[in-house]
């Protein structure tokens, strides 16, 4: 089976042809990625009406050059997976509607596709994962840990209750006057800088609820920035060390809890994904937490980590092989905010219109 997947949710447009053998092993085929940060570096974060645009305008070439890769025509494939959300709206319009227009266009079934999902099954795309395994995502737009049950069996454990990990990094960042992305030119500067300067607090330390909350934490920043203004290039790299280890003592007081209510199975295994996982002060604290808990840690290659749309094609596959329909792809709208366990109560911050994620 070959799935051409279609990822445009943020600001990276996305195409990639994915294949899977009859024994279930899959093979990447193409996996192309248009990357906007030149166009939103200005603003040091994403703005959503560029974003979009800048889909608009891709988006054609870059299903071609996937499509070219793979060596493989609209009629060679078995379906066409696309991200239906979570996401910025526009974007998401993009890619679902091209995305609708080639399947009615070739007759190519259609499938539509949870990003959060991408992220979760990302795994057994680069290794051999059994059901049910723990799952950290942190990105720009999410940080959840969720038991990765089944494909399309998800049970959120904790999720953040105000900024995404990846989101605090960027405006902590920003603050500073460093670059975008935030992710790593903070974890560049704190190479260099002392991380027990600054005493930043760990939030929700001791809570029994496995949840996030980064809110505070950027406040505490900010004041520390603002009392010793104007800062020294010392200073900012003090101030990047010791978010930054704010940041892996809270992700490793959090986890744990996870970490240790996970049901006993043969393997346990815990699978990190999203680009915040690229930072390296983050991955060896997972894998200390890791081996104190039993855990195997998986981390999927950078390329894997940051949104792509081979893992969306490889969730796409994923749904085929389980015979899993899931709503009609054809008339499905694009969806800003799509929970990947519906039955979750909303946590704390959630607001009105319910979970982001």
């Amino acid at each position: 089976m070959r799935v051409l997947g279609i990822e445009t949710s943020c600001d990276e447009t996305a195409a990639a042809v994915v294949a899977r053998a009859p024994d279930g092993a899959p093979r990447i085929l193409s996996n192309i990625v248009l990357s906007q940060i030149e166009d939103h570096a200005a603003f040091g974060g994403v703005v959503p009406e560029i974003a979009a645009r800048a889909h608009v305008e891709a988006v054609d070439g870059v299903i071609e050059a996937a499509l070219g890769e793979a060596g493989a025509k609209l009629s060679d494939l078995d379906a066409i997976a696309v991200t239906a959300g979570p996401g910025l709206i526009g974007g998401l319009i993009v890619g679902l509607m091209t995305a609708k227009a080639l399947s009615a266009a070739s007759g190519v079934p259609l499938v539509a596709v949870n990003h959060l999902e991408g992220h979760a099954l990302t795994a057994r795309l680069v290794e051999d994962v059994a059901f049910p395994y723990l799952l950290l995502l942190v990105s720009g737009g999410h940080t959840q840990i969720v038991e990765v049950r089944g494909v399309g069996d998800y049970r959120r454990l904790g999720s953040t209750i105000d900024d995404a990990l990846g989101e605090a990094f960027d405006k902590t960042a920003k603050l500073l006057g460093l670059p975008y992305p935030g992710g790593p030119s903070v974890e560049e500067w704190a190479a260099r800088g002392n991380a027990r300067r600054f005493a930043f607090p760990r939030p929700l330390r001791g809570e029994a609820r496995p949840d996030f909350s980064f809110s505070g934490l950027k406040t505490a920043v900010r004041q520390a920035a603002n009392s010793i203004a104007p800062l020294s290039d010392q200073d900012v790299a003090d101030i990047c060390a010791s978010f930054q280890q704010a940041i892996v003592e809270t992700l490793q007081e959090r986890l744990g809890k996870a970490l240790t209510a996970f049901p006993a199975v043969e393997e346990r295994v815990l699978v990190v994904a999203g680009g915040v996982a690229a930072n390296k002060a983050i991955r060896a604290a997972l894998e200390d937490s890791c081996a104190a808990a039993g855990f195997r840690l998986i981390a999927p290659p950078l390329a894997l980590c940051t949104d792509n749309a081979a893992m969306i094609a490889w969730a796409g596959l994923e749904r085929l092989a389980a015979g899993i329909e899931g709503e009609d792809a054809m008339t499905l709208a694009p969806r800003s905010r799509w929970p990947l366990d519906g039955g979750a109560a909303p946590v704390i911050g959630s607001g009105k219109r319910g979970a982001k994620a």
